[in-house]
This record gives C-alpha cells, structure tokens and sequence, in this order.
C-alpha cells in the first residue's frame, strides 16, 4: 500500500513538473488556495503568456462575459450552457488552457474535458483577474483591444487590481 501511495505520489508530481502557480497579490493567492480543489493541473499566467501559441485557450464563463471582454483568441466554452459542440476542431491531444474570473468555473470545465478524453487540460491560476492584473491584453467581442472586464459582481471585482481597468458587472 505503502509503496502504491508513492507510486502514485511521484507520477502526479511529474505529471505536472514545469507548471506553476503565482499570482501578484498574496492575498488573492491565499483566496485561490481555499477556493480551487486543484483537481485539473494549473498553470500561471506568465508561463501561459509566454508559450500562448502552444495553447488554445477556453473561456468558461457565460458569453455575456465573454462578449465584454475575453484573452485574445481565446474560445468561449461556456459553464452553464457547456455545449461540447463547441469543441469542435479541437483535437484530444491539443494543449488547452481553460480559464473564467478566478479559474473556479474553469476547474469544473477542465474535469468535463478530461472526462471527454482531452488530455493535455490546465486550469489558468488566477484565470483573467491575473491577466488583466499582469497588464497582459484583452479584446471585445469584435476583436478590438479594450480594458473593459466584467467582474461576474462587485464582490469579485476586488481582485482586480489593474487600476486602468474598466470593471463592469
């Protein structure tokens, strides 16, 4: 038994050398630890950033979200109306990066991904909070850079703490 934990122990922790987990506010890293269950490998927004082309991103909020503001290029998925459908075009052993406010949303969805046989899933710490938080870029629905983001509600919006954002909800 002993032996089959460490087994196991060693395999999970190879499986996901390389990929990190950081965010720029301690606090809002304290409040991540206690909301994600990490059950869907993470990776962190500089390193999703720096090897973006290997990635196709998918955004699993709802499209209201979405439409305000989305990661350049990124796919909207959806978390209520998860519609498989929607993933077509995107091969089982594509490298995806799922995210949504804070990447709790994006957790759900990365393990109905998994289930669906997709097996290169990761879950963006700190989703696009952290994005937006590393000054990184965002488009509007037509594909046009805004600093708009929309907060999913007041209460979340005070992990966004670019001071140039335009925070909607």
């Amino acid at each position: 038994m002993r032996l089959t934990t460490s087994l196991l122990t060693i395999l999970f922790l190879s499986s996901i050398q390389g990929i990190s987990q950081d965010v720029l506010n301690p606090t809002f890293d304290d409040r991540l630890e206690q909301l994600l269950s990490f059950t869907v490998p993470v990776i962190d927004v500089p390193e999703a950033n720096e090897n973006a082309d290997d990635y196709i991103f998918l955004d699993a909020r709802e499209l209201e979200e979405y439409q305000i503001s989305h990661i350049p290029g990124a796919r909207y998925i959806g978390y209520k109306k998860f519609d498989e459908d929607l993933l077509e075009g995107i091969s089982h052993d594509d490298k995806i990066i799922v995210y949504c406010s804070v990447g709790y949303r994006s957790e759900k969805i990365g393990k109905k991904l998994e289930k669906l046989g997709y097996t290169t899933v990761y879950n963006l710490y700190g989703s696009i909070f952290e994005w937006i938080n590393c000054d990184l870029p965002l488009e509007n629905q037509q594909g046009i850079a805004t600093d708009t983001i929309h907060t999913y509600n007041k209460k979340w919006s005070k992990w966004v703490d670019d001071k140039e954002a335009i925070k909607v909800w």
